[in-house]
């Protein structure tokens, strides 16, 4: 390796381990944007409005038709592969 390209960081900057997975209250109402949805397959992805994040939801969790852009309200419960959204309602 190149000496001249070696970087420098702060020890306190480095992380050692994910961050702990701070659950949410059951049944808090969270709001989203539909960032994907495949129709065809019945799945897509929820990006929530607050954290950001991306979770899964299924078309059996639809109260009506939605579409990628589409404004959401939902809850959220622990699924097989992380957190899945529940009671998913278009907001106008």
């Amino acid at each position: 390796p190149d000496p001249k390209k070696k970087k420098f960081f702060k020890q306190e900057d480095m992380q050692t381990s994910v961050p702990k997975y701070v659950e949410e209250e059951p049944g808090a109402v969270r709001e989203g944007i539909i960032s994907f949805f495949n129709e065809a397959k019945g799945y897509g992805f929820i990006k929530d409005l607050k954290t950001h994040e991306s979770i899964f939801v299924h078309v059996n969790q639809l109260t009506e038709p939605v579409k990628e852009n589409n404004k959401v309200s939902f809850s959220t419960e622990h699924g097989l592969k992380g957190p899945s959204a529940t009671n998913v309602k278009k907001i106008s």
